[in-house]
């Protein structure tokens, strides 16, 4: 995944108009399904992920505050950002700390920068195979969130890799402006819908089909991590 070759973060309405409606409404199922997931399900998991980016400091804080508050989570995952960013900063346990993390037994974080998605996602998938992690929860911004999910569903596909992944939307106001652009979330989802059109063409984020499979797979293995009881209806 290059990001040289990305569609750009902030695009207008207008640009979809060429789109088949079929291929939108894969993207609206993939948001719906992902979002729907719930997010109480977290409190179950091994490892908790922070994708840094756009110099979106709330990552940080909202993931280190679930962190310290939750001792059962045996691990906390940093993905390193793009230092082509303006709002790049380097990621150091001291910065950790500045925002608030004190237990840093379980700590673990990317070393090499990480200019894209797709390499954070094998970061994440590489730290699972090597720790023997057996869930995780992705804390990201909404507007990211759905596509950083289907980026790491698709590298797991790609390594072999199944286990429970767990949406975490960070609690920000779609009318806070991201410091990177300016933008808000609401002006940065079309963006996110057309590079997941894009990256799905190019076989970086699952497809609506293996969407379909996992999310099939990760409600009928582990109901009562999702908080279902009686029986799953295939």
């Amino acid at each position: 995944m290059s990001s040289d070759c990305a569609p750009p973060r902030i695009v207008s309405d207008e640009e979809f108009a060429g789109y088949p409606a079929g291929r939108l409404l894969d993207v609206m199922k993939a948001l719906t399904m992902i979002l729907a997931l719930p997010q109480s399900a977290a409190d179950h998991v091994d490892a908790l992920v922070i994708a840094a980016g756009q110099g979106e400091e709330w990552r940080f804080t909202h993931a280190i505050g679930a962190w310290e508050a939750k001792p059962d989570l045996r691990y906390l995952l940093v993905a390193n950002g793009n230092p082509a960013e303006a709002t790049y900063v380097e990621i150091t346990l001291d910065y950790l700390r500045s925002l608030g993390l004190r237990r840093t037994e379980g700590v673990h974080v990317q070393a090499e920068p990480a200019p894209n998605t797709g390499l954070q996602a094998a970061w994440i998938v590489s730290q699972v195979q090597s720790r023997g992690i057996t869930s995780l929860a992705l804390a990201i911004s909404p507007y990211h969130l759905p596509r950083a999910y289907l980026t790491v569903l698709k590298a797991c596909n790609a390594s072999g890799v199944r286990l429970p992944v767990i949406p975490v939307p960070v609690a920000v106001s779609p009318h806070t402006p991201v410091p990177e652009t300016g933008a808000t979330g609401y002006a940065l989802v079309p963006g996110e819908v057309k590079r997941i059109l894009a990256y799905m063409d190019q076989g970086w984020v699952a497809t609506p089909e293996e969407l379909q499979q996992y999310l099939g797979w990760l409600w009928n293995h582990h109901p009562r991590m999702l908080g279902v009881t009686g029986t799953m209806v295939p």
